[in-house]
């Protein structure tokens, strides 16, 4: 049975009927008249209110926050899905608008909890009436050093509708216009982005370096619009760090992720340490394909299972089959994205490039948006969104302070669930060509995840530390790019010439400022509590349950804590990369 092209997308009718609804013309108008009432009834009050009247206040603007959230998040899935469309394009230009004047509407509140009296917060903070409000109201509490007067905060959000939101906009709409005139066993035709990158994992050589070619190229012919974008994301974020005295580049991350500029070193220095462990992977692989050496263009090339690719069926059974063998629940969680159709399936012109799921509010289901073309690479990619979306949804028990996990503990769930779908596949596999290809495929994705995404966040340090200094050339910002990949590739890879641009389609680097090594920290943790779940079994299940629940009520290490895991252990980040180790040994005895 083959699933039907209208289930290949997902159904946004449950939130609004279209983007012209009355409904959501109405959802505006009240959101603006509900925020200035809020307004009106705590601005200037805050330290003053005793402590039933702060309750039902952080209630009301939980409340309101969800509420005015609501159509913002229902315009980027539209504009995700469809940036070409005119009527889109409008919805979320006014949907930024408006969240934009919500968000300075309630900037006050955030403020006056900051600079609460510091008697008053150390006695809040110690009432159980307020437990659930004390993680929320120390994250905030944290930025006190670096907060900005109500007005002044306001001007920035203001201008930043024209700033650098606006750039922002430019990189993706420009990104997702792209089609590609390319040649494939005879037959030409207009690919998109992602199908492109998707033949990465074609058989071919030849087809994988001039995929990669032509899509970089592309963009280099645009070079001048991200230059700019790149050097105005820079520049903007330079001026933000002056005026709120940060120290460097990453200490606002840092601070948000609630993690020690030391713990991130660490992370990132062992990553670095641990590159000649890829690199002998990169020789071995090598070794399989029958080439002297490997390209950048090789890695992802399909090896012992070659040629194959999966239906979106099939990728839907298995990936669903891999969560039914550690949880029902977690199973019967994912079946839900398909049953309710929140799931968009494959790549087309307009559509945004790469894959998220979004989570929405603790009422309202999230989405999934992917760009499947069929090959192994995607049916992981399933597993690690819906692995997402059950995150979300265990996490739909908090309130909305609370229900967005902090930003290292973010991809938790889902790189978990890329682990559990290899060992499914894994024990369910007798031919050794077979286990070989499935263990390069996780290989690779643990090299990708960790020491890739490490070479992401060491290259975009570089890029805000240099800016800080001066315009940046296109040129120069490749070289950037040029040298730390060559960290990690050594003499084991040769990168094709066109790479110098492979900087300029990482919309990480646009849109969630050093981003990238929650991906390292979160790979390296979920090996340890999959560790955890091979020597414990079953028992394991309710304390990662509980992680998950935790949404973002806890820092990340009072998250993870419960699970006999420390993040500040000397030895804690090597310990992954051991698992790495054993991976690569145990496809040497395969091989």
């Amino acid at each position: 049975m083959t699933t039907d092209i209208t289930s290949m997308t997902w159904d946004t009718t449950r939130l609004y009927p279209g983007p012209a609804a009355a409904e959501l013309d109405a959802d505006f108008a009240t959101g603006r008249t509900r925020a200035e009432a809020f307004r009106t009834q705590y601005q200037g009050k805050i330290a003053g209110l005793d402590d039933d009247a702060l309750l039902e206040a952080l209630s009301a603007y939980e409340t309101l926050e969800e509420f005015l959230v609501k159509p913002q998040l229902y315009a980027y899935l539209l504009f995700a899905a469809d940036s070409g469309d005119d009527t889109v394009k409008r919805l979320s230009q006014r949907a930024a608008e408006f969240g934009n004047r919500m968000s300075r509407e309630l900037l006050f509140f955030d403020l006056e909890l900051i600079h609460l009296p510091d008697d008053r917060y150390a006695a809040l903070t110690s009432d159980t009436r307020f437990a659930g409000y004390r993680h929320y109201l120390a994250s905030l509490r944290k930025f006190r050093p670096h907060t900005l007067a109500e007005r002044e905060e306001s001007l920035l959000k203001q201008k930043n509708l024209t700033g650098v939101e606006a750039f922002n906009r430019l990189f993706d709409e420009l990104s997702a216009s792209f089609t590609f005139r390319f040649q494939v066993d005879g037959e030409e035709r207009d690919y998109t982005g992602e199908e492109l990158l998707g033949l990465l994992h074609h058989p071919s050589p030849d087809v994988r370096e001039r995929a990669f070619g032509v899509f970089l190229e592309r963009h280099a012919e645009h070079g001048i619009v991200y230059a700019a974008v790149f050097n105005n994301v820079a520049l903007d974020h330079g001026q933000d760090m002056e005026l709120r005295s940060y120290r460097y580049p990453m200490e606002p991350t840092n601070l948000g992720n609630e993690l020690s500029a030391e713990v991130v070193e660490r992370l990132m220095s062992v990553s670095e340490a641990n590159y000649p462990l890829a690199q002998e992977y990169f020789r071995l692989k090598a070794r399989l394909l029958g080439l002297p050496q490997l390209k950048n263009t090789d890695i992802y090339a399909p090896v012992g299972e070659t040629g194959r690719t999966y239906s979106f069926d099939e990728a839907k059974e298995l990936v669903l089959a891999a969560y039914g063998d550690f949880s029902t629940e977690f199973r019967d969680i994912a079946a839900t994205f398909f049953r309710e159709r929140h799931i968009d399936v494959l790549p087309r012109p307009g559509k945004g490039g790469g894959a998220f799921c979004m989570g929405m509010t603790p009422h309202l289901s999230p989405y999934v948006l992917l760009n499947f073309t069929g090959n192994l690479r995607d049916v992981a990619t399933l597993a690690h969104e819906l692995g997402h979306g059950i995150h979300f949804v265990l996490a739909q028990q908090q309130t909305m302070v609370n229900y967005h996990a902090p930003l290292p503990l973010a991809e938790t769930a889902s790189v978990f669930g890329e682990m559990l779908l290899t060992r499914y596949l894994l024990a369910r596999e007798n031919d050794p060509s077979v286990k070989i290809a499935l263990l390069c495929a996780k290989i690779e994705d643990i090299i990708a995840t960790t020491f890739r995404q490490n070479v992401l966040t060491r290259f975009e340090e570089r890029l805000h530390r240099e800016r800080a200094t001066g315009l940046l050339t296109a040129g120069r910002i490749g070289d950037i790019w040029w040298e730390e990949n060559g960290k990690l590739y050594g003499d084991a890879v040769t990168m094709i010439e066109p790479y110098r641009w492979g900087w300029s389609y990482i919309s990480h680097f646009i849109h969630a400022r050093f981003y990238c090594y929650s991906y390292t920290f979160a790979e390296l943790l979920v090996l340890s509590l999959y560790r955890n779940y091979l020597v414990q079994g079953e028992s394991f299940i309710p304390c990662y349950r509980t992680i998950l629940a935790s949404g973002g009520s806890l820092s990340p290490a009072d998250t993870v804590r419960p699970a006999g895991v420390d993040l500040t252990a000397p030895d804690f980040w090597q310990s992954g990369y051991d698992v790495l180790r054993e991976l690569i040994e145990e496809l040497k005895r395969l091989v």
